[in-house]
């Protein structure tokens, strides 16, 4: 009698499940998951512990503060966020310095950095959540076509939250012969969404990959993350160091702060630029985003303790994801880099930089679209405002510590 083998049936709900949800991890992936030193108990763990969502018995502020008419109006820009007039024709023409940085909006950026491009963190969607007809809803267009900007050599992605990797652009870039370079679990989103696992490369923290001449390097961050209410937190999160032949930058991705820059700058440091996120921070999680002055301290580290090197401030300004004013985060930036000596470009989006040359972006064009121009709020190191990102609201029944 010839045995019979059967294929397991997969559950009805995971059929149904929405192509902007991703895919688990399985298979050689989830067993590599599991031999990783940054994987226990099931789950990826942080350097140090974090707290997600703010505790229950803070719940009623925390509503009570999302839902103020006076915040909800300072939360955002009075007016339209002006763009860089002409980002293409600039980008046509070769940086002089070999690094050029150019601020797309978010999270998003585009580096050259001598002769490789890398777009950090694409976002070209309207919306950053599941559906294209609710969530957070782009507050400028984005500077630059997607399908304008010119060939990419590879594509950086921070974590899978939706504010840093976006269905529509990941299809689009899927179609070109860019390489993604993720952190380990990601890459199941990727091929689901048509991306060839030959064009992957998927990093634990500490490990690094090299394309088109420049050594990517997935580095520790504080952060969490999943696309879902009930996720299973197997799917890593990271910041990135990038070295080219003369240069090296910095992009944070989503981050607390933690010890662990200063050991990020003395393995891959130091940096020409570091791009660090300083909005949508909260008092009723304080682990999981850097305030501005948390987010310069952190280039401090990274460089050593040195003034060195550009920061630039990211995470601001495309989507009212915290209920922080809007511009509070390049005024917070401008106030903590005053204090050291530190060099900072707040760029207009899609305005190309070269950090390494003395024209910086210098101009704080923020400051005619606040609520309150004349006298902006700007936090400091020892106080934050009030502010919330959507991905916590969905994930506030997770309130326990991750390790």
């Amino acid at each position: 009698m010839t045995a019979r083998t059967t294929t397991p049936r997969r559950s009805p709900l995971r059929a149904l499940r929405l192509p902007a949800f991703g895919a688990d991890p399985s298979g050689e992936r989830m067993d590599r998951i599991r031999r990783s030193p940054n994987f226990a108990d099931g789950r990826f763990q942080n350097p140090v512990g974090v707290r997600i969502g703010p505790p229950r018995d803070r719940m009623p502020g925390f509503v009570k503060s999302y839902l103020d008419r006076e915040q909800r109006v300072r939360r955002r820009p009075t007016g339209d966020i002006p763009l860089h007039p002409d980002t293409l024709a600039a980008l046509h023409r070769p940086p002089s310095t070999g690094l050029r940085l150019t601020w797309m909006g978010h999270s998003s950026v585009l580096a050259e950095i001598d002769g490789s491009r890398v777009l950090f963190d694409p976002v070209w969607g309207k919306r950053v959540a599941p559906s294209s007809l609710v969530g957070p809803k782009r507050l400028h267009p984005v500077p630059v076509p997607l399908d304008d900007l010119g060939p990419v050599d590879v594509v950086v992605i921070s974590h899978d939250h939706y504010d840093h990797l976006d269905l529509p652009t990941i299809r689009r870039l899927a179609r070109t012969d860019t390489v993604f370079a993720v952190p380990l679990g990601i890459g199941a989103h990727l091929e689901r969404w048509g991306v060839a696992p030959d064009r992957l490369r998927e990093l634990d923290w500490n490990e690094s990959a090299t394309v088109a001449g420049i050594e990517l390097t997935a580095t520790p961050a504080r952060h969490f993350c999943g696309r879902g209410l009930r996720n299973k937190q197997h799917t890593l999160w990271a910041s990135w160091a990038v070295a080219g032949p003369r240069h090296r930058i910095y992009h944070s991705g989503d981050t607390g702060y933690f010890p662990g820059f200063r050991e990020i700058g003395e393995r891959h440091g130091p940096f020409d630029a570091t791009m660090i996120q300083v909005g949508a921070y909260s008092e009723y999680w304080p682990d999981i985003h850097m305030t501005p002055a948390e987010g310069l301290r952190a280039h401090l580290d990274l460089q050593g303790g040195r003034p060195d090197g550009v920061m630039m401030p990211i995470h601001w300004g495309t989507f009212n994801l915290a209920m922080h004013p809007w511009a509070e985060p390049a005024e917070g930036t401008v106030e903590a880099a005053a204090n050291t000596g530190t060099s900072v470009a707040i760029p207009r989006p899609g305005e190309p930089f070269e950090p390494t040359t003395a024209h910086l972006p210098g101009t704080p064009w923020w400051r005619p679209l606040t609520a309150t121009p004349e006298a902006p709020a700007a936090p400091n190191a020892n106080a934050r405002a009030a502010g919330a990102t959507s991905q916590a609201v969905a994930m506030r029944e997770e309130t326990h510590s991750v390790a």
